[in-house]
């Protein structure tokens, strides 16, 4: 059990949060919630001791074992993948080499014989002998080729180092898991072994995750940063958010009651506060109207951007025409003899394991890369408009985010823009800001207001919820489920799958075209 009292953390005298008390207990998956700088991987390092609280406790059991999910992938790139995953049991691997280094010594001595069996001892005890395998099962079940568990870590891509760190975390069954977006960058098959192991882990999970469906499948309990407070809901993100919604209707709604209570006081107290025949009934009234208190919503951290993609010029009956497309990169091959035709009504995820040929396809459909072979033919209805996951070009000016978006509007107009870049939460004198120095998540923001003063009947989106916080994914998801025309996209989001599309292209030997949902995909191929 983790046993949280009264902690606070502030920076610079202001406190990100205060008051907190909570209590974690084993069988139960956590999950994090909160608007970007709420403080939720804060929040982790916390609980992991890699930060200090200004105030409160946390309590640990000393005998408990903690993992935490690492974020450097370059720190192992020494070590062979089976050694990294195994490092995840910290005393079972400094075990393990101790015993090689004394028995690999010329001058064995009955000192280190002693050492040895002891080390034996404590190595059957740990289940040492099932390390190798327990690590295999893991690495098998995230989709880490056979083939690769003994090669060194430096040769790997980012995919297969983001699972080897996972596997780490999960390895030797801790009493504790700490995970900060463990499903970033996840094929849908690892995603959907993880949930499996979360579901079945006797142990406690504490995880930050911006994957919806993640959090609905895995989560007994849902904890929310927000107000300055840190509050444990029972159940997943969506009661979370029908239960929390819920609460701060009946606030408003109860608000709403009690002011027009309190007009019908004054307009009495108005009327009849000078008549001497009404003065003890005006009396009263004051009385019953102090007593009257207005509850008074606190400001949340969250905000909700407005992303509303409408068209002016209706598609017409050709969309979109592929004929055997080549093109390979840096001399791989990444899309071979692709061919496909997209029709008016559709909404199209673009799968594969390979995620250079999807951005690749989505390059090309967008008219990011020019030089590949075969024939892309677009209707003369159609007004592009793209995404792409690589969004540097863009933003590498001196404009600010007014003088940006206007290149993109018919309307120039800077009060007009100011009022579009309100509603995707650039306020005030945010759309004074360079570009340039933007974050990630601002420079998507930017992005998707492009699209929507475009006017495009085609969107082409390539991993659009990227650096987006919860609140940004949903809008964004809601606001393609409302879409009229055409949107072909990628995504790791489960929710945004399943909710847009209806059509399913996956990359793998060449182009498999299914007319069905995502979710119905995934069971025609599990």
């Amino acid at each position: 059990m983790i046993t949280i009292t009264d902690l606070e953390l502030s920076f610079g005298g202001a406190p990100l949060f205060k008051d907190v008390n909570l209590k974690f207990t084993p069988g139960n998956c956590y999950g994090v919630i909160g608007a970007n700088g709420a403080g939720k991987s804060t929040f982790l390092r916390l609980i992991s001791g890699d930060l200090e609280a200004s105030k409160g406790s946390i309590e640990i059991p000393a005998n408990l074992r903690m993992s935490v999910l690492r974020q450097d992938h370059f720190a192992f790139d020494e070590y062979t993948i089976m050694d990294t995953v195994i490092m995840g049991n910290k005393r079972l691997y400094e075990i393990m080499k101790e015993k090689d280094a004394l028995y690999a010594k010329p001058d064995f001595s009955e000192e280190d014989g002693l050492r040895a069996a002891d080390l034996e001892a404590e190595f059957a005890e740990m289940n040492g002998w099932d390390a190798e395998l327990d690590a295999a099962k893991l690495l098998n079940g995230l989709g880490v080729p056979e083939n690769l568990h003994y090669a060194l870590m430096s040769e790997q891509n980012g995919a297969i180092k983001v699972k080897v760190m996972l596997a780490q975390a999960l390895f030797g069954t801790p009493d504790i898991l700490l995970l900060d977006e463990p499903t970033n960058h996840m094929d849908p098959k690892s995603i959907e072994w993880l949930e499996e192991f979360i579901i079945n882990y006797p142990g406690t999970v504490i995880v930050v995750s911006h994957d919806r469906h993640f959090l609905n499948t895995v989560c007994t309990y849902t904890v929310d940063i927000d107000f300055s407070k840190i509050s444990m809901w029972p159940g997943n993100y969506d009661f979370w958010y029908e239960a929390s919604t819920l609460m701060q209707q009946q606030i408003k709604q109860q608000n709403k009651k009690k002011e027009e209570r309190i007009e019908e006081l004054k307009e009495f107290i108005r009327r009849f506060g000078a008549k001497k025949s009404l003065a003890k009934q005006a009396t009263s009234r004051k009385k019953m109207l102090e007593k009257i208190k207005i509850e008074e919503l606190p400001v949340s951290n969250r905000k909700y951007p407005y992303i509303n993609f409408k068209y002016e010029r209706e598609l017409g009956k050709d969309i979109l025409e592929v004929d055997k497309l080549y093109y390979e990169h840096d001399g791989k091959v990444l899309l071979d003899n692709i061919s496909f035709r997209v029709n008016r009504d559709d909404k199209v995820v673009v799968l594969g394991e390979n995620e250079l040929a999807v951005s690749a396809l989505l390059g090309i459909l967008g008219g990011e890369i020019t030089d590949f072979k075969g024939t892309v033919k677009w209707g003369t209805t159609v007004i592009k408009g793209d995404l792409p996951k690589d969004t540097a070009g863009y933003f590498d000016n001196d404009l600010n985010i007014i003088e940006w978006l206007a290149q993109f509007s018919k309307e120039k107009d800077s009060t007009y823009l100011r009022g579009f870049l309100g509603r995707m939460l650039f306020s005030g004198d945010d759309g004074l800001k360079k570009v340039r120095v933007l974050s990630g998540g601002e420079k998507v923001r930017c992005m998707l207001s492009r699209l929507m003063v475009m006017n495009a009947n085609v969107l082409i989106l390539d991993q659009p919820t990227n650096h987006l916080d919860l609140e940004s994914i949903t809008a964004l998801n809601e606001g393609m489920v409302d879409f009229k025309g055409v949107t072909i996209f990628s995504t790791h989001d489960h929710e945004l799958a399943q909710s847009v599309a209806n059509r399913v292209f996956e990359i793998k030997d060449g182009l498999i075209d299914r007319m069905c949902g995502y979710e119905e995909y995934l069971e025609r191929n599990s």
